[in-house]
């Protein structure tokens, strides 16, 4: 059996083919009350992506003339990238490269789907159950929607990097609560709560800046899904335990940090213009040194930043890996602010849009 690394019952589980353990009598008069106040949240952030009173995917944008995200944000547009292309390719490049990003969201998206549909057969908790089947629901509407926005502006989304693939494919997999929990509820959905305050503050696209914002206002309640894990269990954690998880957590991080973005991943964009992948790396390298990386982490928004946040007041990082960090960012910073994420006061906003849309429609099944 995995090790599975809880020390509350509200997260006892069993093998995923145990279904018999779900079928036990006594397990149904067993639900706590813990995931009470978030599972009664969901009707207030309640939206159909094919619903155009939620999201107008006919919102016009002209790919070929705009760019999505402002040029600062495209590293490749910094760089002598920019010399050996008209101001259309530019665009275009730039596009790509956002296609790129929000095709990683999409695929971390499916990952989270995935990773909560496979909660459902493992954790005992009726409430955990019924949280993390709603957390499936919510994140097969995230699927729905970034594909159908993949669509009307590129037309498909890019295949899935080496470096989030094989992380998404290691947490669905992991038997291991903690990798479920800390791997997708804090590590994935700390860089989505990041990745989303960046499109929702910065992009030009409005479609983009509506349904990034819609889409955080379930994330935020995943968000604090995994701060439930942390609030319940990191105290209770051994000294052998707790080096495990701050271990694994660290090792993402480093991964992420140094592949996510990795222009070598990114090749098939430059491959349409003639760029070699090297030569592009190489140029980026001249404008994009690792003291502008330091100085990007100083955004609230920055993935990365929101990522080490979500870890650091979680409790998981501690003295032993504190340096890792720190080589990045300022933690003393970080550790003097509040618990909020970025993010929070977004999603607090449309889930305020989002009632004002749903005050009065008719329930499904009423007459």
């Amino acid at each position: 059996m995995a090790q599975h690394i809880t020390h509350d019952p509200i997260y006892n589980a069993v093998k995923p083919d145990d279904f018999a353990a779900m079928l036990d009598s006594e397990r149904y008069g067993n639900r706590t009350d813990a995931f009470d106040g978030i599972i009664s949240a969901t009707h207030d952030h309640f939206w159909d992506p094919l619903d155009e009173a939620y999201l107008d995917f006919n919102t016009p944008f002209d790919t070929e003339t705009q760019l999505i995200m402002p040029r600062e944000t495209i590293p490749e547009l910094q760089s002598a990238v920019v010399d050996k292309l008209d101001e259309r390719q530019q665009i275009k490049l730039g596009n790509e490269s956002v296609r790129w990003g929000i095709s990683g969201i999409l695929h971390g998206e499916q990952g989270a789907l995935s990773l909560s549909a496979s909660l459902c057969h493992i954790l005992l908790d009726p409430g955990a159950q019924e949280y993390a089947s709603n957390q499936t629901r919510e994140e097969a509407r995230h699927v729905t929607a970034y594909s159908r926005y993949i669509q009307v502006r590129f037309g498909s989304p890019y295949p899935v990097g080496e470096q989030l693939g094989d992380l998404l494919k290691e947490l669905v997999a992991a038997e291991e609560v903690y990798k479920k929990l800390v791997g997708m509820q804090m590590l994935v959905e700390g860089l989505a709560m990041g990745a989303f305050a960046s499109f929702h503050s910065k992009t030009n696209d409005p479609l983009l800046k509506r349904l990034t914002q819609l889409v955080m206002t379930d994330e935020a309640f995943h968000h604090k899904f995994g701060k439930i894990w942390a609030d319940k269990t990191i105290p209770s954690l051994t000294e052998k335990e707790h080096n495990i998880v701050e271990d694994w957590a660290a090792s993402c991080f480093e991964k992420l940090l140094f592949n996510l973005m990795n222009i070598r991943q990114k090749r098939v964009i430059y491959e349409q213009f003639g760029l070699d992948w090297e030569w592009v790396r190489d140029a980026c390298r001249e404008v994009f040194t690792d003291a502008d990386r330091r100085n990007s982490l100083k955004e609230s928004t920055n993935i990365f930043r929101v990522l080490v946040k979500t870890l650091l007041k979680a409790g998981i990082i501690t003295d032993r890996t504190r340096p890792l960090y720190s080589h990045w960012m300022d933690m003393n910073e970080i550790d003097n602010e509040g618990e909020d994420m970025v993010g929070y006061a977004i999603a607090d906003e449309g889930i305020e849009y989002l009632k004002s849309i749903n005050q009065g429609r008719k329930v499904i099944g009423q007459k």
